[in-house]
Formats: C-alpha cells, structure tokens, sequence
C-alpha cells in the first residue's frame, strides 16, 4: 500500500467501527467513528506487539507525526518501551500542575530554551525560593495563573471554556497582551502534552488570541510623572516604593519586584541582577541614583530573608492591579500601564540628551543598536555611561518632585 499524503489524511472519512490506516514504518492513522484522528505507533518489545499514542490530527500533522516516530524506533532500538513509559507518566500524575512542570523540566529547561522561566510564569508556576539555588524547576503556584485555577484537575478534564474564562478574567483585570502572551504558552503546553498523556484534543484548538495587538507609544508628561510619584509616596511600602523604584531604574516590573538584597552593592551604588532574573536570560548590572539609594535604605529589612518586596518572606509581592488602580484614583490619570514608566524612562533619558545605545543599555535591550552581529561583537559594558545617564534621570526626576524649573541644559552622553 502507497504511504500516506496530508491529501488523503484529510479528505479520509470515519466509519461506523474504529479504524487503522498503516503508513509505514509503525505508524498508523487511527480514525475513531465520531470523526476524530489521531496518530500511533505500533511496535514489538520483548517479543509483543506494542501501541504508543502519539498525537492527535492534525496538531500533529503527518510530517510531524513521521518524526515522532522515527525518534520512537531509534528508542526502541535502544531497548526502551516508549508505551510502558507513557502508561507510567499518565497514571502517576495527570493533574494540571504535574503536567505543568514536566513541560517546563522536560520540555523547556531539557530543550535549552532561553526563556523557560517566562513560559512557565505565564502557565502559572514561579520558582520556590525555598528550593537549593542547584535546582531552579522546583515551583509552586503563581497566586494568578493557570495552575492555581487548575492545578488539582486532570488535564484532560480542562476544556476550551475554562481557557476562554481564564483569558477573560485576564483581560478584565487590563492585560490584554498578557492573554494573548499566556495563551500561547498553553497552546504550547497542551501541544506537548496531547503527545504524552491521554488527551483527546487541544482545549486551545480553534480558539485565535484573544486580544489585538498595537504597539504601545504612551509616555507619561512630566506633570503626570509627578502626580504618579506623589500617589506611590502616599502608598509606601511595598507598592509604592515599587513604582517609585520604577520610575528611577527604568527596569521591568518583575525584575524590581523580585530585587534582593543580595543583589545590591550600597557602598558602588549598584544592582546587580543575575542570569536567571533577567528576560534577556544575560546578567545586567543597574547603577542606582542617589535617589534610588534613598529610597532603598529606607526600606524594611527582615533578617534572614532576601527580598525586598515581599510580605511573607518567601515570594515577592502581586496584585500590582490593585495598587495600579489606587494610584488611577489618586492621579485621574488616563490609559497609562506601570511598563509605559519603562517608556517615559527611556524618552526623557533621550531628552536628556542621552545617547539611544547607552538607554538601550540602561533598559538592557538586545534588539535596536545590538542585534544580530553587533551583539555579538560588541562587548564594551557601558557601565560609565549607564551611570551617567541614570545619575541624571534621577536628578531630573527629584527636580520634578521637587518643583524645580524644569530648564534642562542637554546633556552629553
């Protein structure tokens, strides 16, 4: 028999009873009578006749499907039971959180993937700041995420409703493009698992993003910058230092949310953030301003305990929605989010007559001025020139709080 085409694998139609189409080499297309396709291995071991499932179509199209199979019967070859295997995995966690760290041990950190943290923030699974520093997938549930919603459901149970609804709350509470950001994690999630564990389809199949994407250009004036301040100094601690730390570093939310103590230098004036903390998956060393230094040492410190956003010792502080919408009804301020900061950062950086390549440094960009090949040829740190230009945002900065004239001389970056 001819092996199989997309063509054909498309165009077949179901039966009354379940039937198997060989294509070669193992691998059959099974149509069920209602409709459903899937694709299996079938193999022998230890003188039996063996079935692995391995996907359903046409998530796993025939091209892919070939592959899959071509990688089994190297397996098998070895002296591996793939079937026994996924019998074992299905049968000794199937729950939603299970499911979730295997995808992020197995698939992302096995695989080297470069922002494996990021996805598995975005399923809903953060690192435990309990684990040894030797064994960073050990996670526990983000309060907001997927997993908490789902955690102790079998994942074959989660259905295109409960993505619908989780995207929903989602953008409800204002982060359109972080569903559409968390739906493809799932996609992801739910493509590799439908391969390993008993699945009958994909909840996120025929559902598109759930939000359109624009690019934001939103950059707070500095009379608005003043009123954001103002509000986060009324806030305190923890948010309010938080936004405030913002405005001054110019870093991305996540990153001064989870700044430990270890990771600062007070007598160089400097943060450092390692490797692992940063999206860029490269360490980046931040200058602090005078102002910022002042901000910190008034912050409370906890012996023992590392973070400086935190209010159990173990995780650093969220709900940042809440503490947004405080400082909305403080201001009257309209359609700003906390990462325009990050933005209005960089642009009065500019107007200060800072250099685009230093700003892309202070922001630790790997796109604009050091992409692709220069990137990688240019090593210099910037760290003078991050210095200089963050000393004078901070001063530009503590002249707006204080009401300074704003007549600013430009100056040389």
């Amino acid at each position: 028999m001819a092996r199989l085409t997309e063509a054909a694998v498309l165009k077949m139609r179901p039966r009354a009873s379940r039937i198997e189409v060989h294509d070669a080499g193992g691998l059959y297309l099974v149509i069920q009578p209602t409709g459903a396709k899937s694709w299996a291995y079938r193999y022998r071991y230890a003188g039996k006749s063996r079935k692995l499932t391995i996907g359903a179509y046409p998530h796993l199209n025939l091209a892919k499907a070939r592959a899959r199979v071509a990688a089994e019967r190297v397996r098998v070859q070895g002296g591996a039971d793939p079937a026994t295997e996924h019998s074992l995995a299905a049968s000794v966690a199937t729950d939603f959180a299970a499911v979730a760290v295997s995808f992020i041990q197995k698939h992302a950190i096995d695989n080297k993937l470069r922002r494996w943290k990021e996805t598995a923030r975005l399923i809903g699974l953060i690192p435990n700041p309990k684990a040894p520093s030797d064994d960073p997938a050990t996670f526990i549930a983000h309060p907001d995420g997927a997993v908490k919603s789902w955690g102790h459901r079998n994942v074959s149970d989660i259905t295109r409703a409960d993505v619908v609804r989780l995207l929903n709350g989602v953008i409800d509470r204002g982060s359109p493009i972080a569903a559409n950001r968390i739906f493809a994690a799932l996609r992801k999630l739910f493509g590799w698992a439908e391969t390993r564990y008993p699945i009958e389809k994909n909840p996120c199949d025929k559902l598109s993003r759930p939000s359109k994407e624009r690019s934001r250009d939103r950059v707070l004036r500095d009379d608005e910058l003043l009123l954001v301040w103002n509000a986060a100094d009324a806030m305190s601690w923890p948010f309010g230092t938080l936004v405030q730390l913002l405005i001054l570093t110019g870093q991305r939310r996540d990153e001064v949310a989870g700044m430990g103590w270890s990771e600062i230098d007070l007598d160089k004036r400097l943060w450092t953030l390692p490797r692992g903390r940063v999206k860029t998956d490269k360490g980046h060393d931040v200058p602090l301003s005078d102002q910022a230094i002042k901000i910190i040492k008034a912050m409370p410190k906890v012996v023992g305990r590392d973070l400086l956003f935190t209010t159990n010792g173990r995780t650093h502080v969220s709900g940042y929605s809440k503490a947004k919408a405080a400082i909305d009804a403080a201001v009257g301020i309209e359609d700003w989010r906390l990462h325009d900061l990050r933005r209005t950062v960089a642009s009065g950086m500019a107007r200060l007559g800072i250099g685009l390549p230093v700003i892309e440094k202070v922001l630790n960009h790997v796109s604009g001025s050091f992409a692709g090949i220069v990137g990688v040829y240019q090593q210099h740190s910037y760290a003078d020139e991050k210095r200089h230009a963050l000393d004078a945002w901070g001063a530009h900065v503590e002249r707006i709080v204080s009401g300074a004239t704003a007549n600013v001389v430009a100056l040389r970056g």
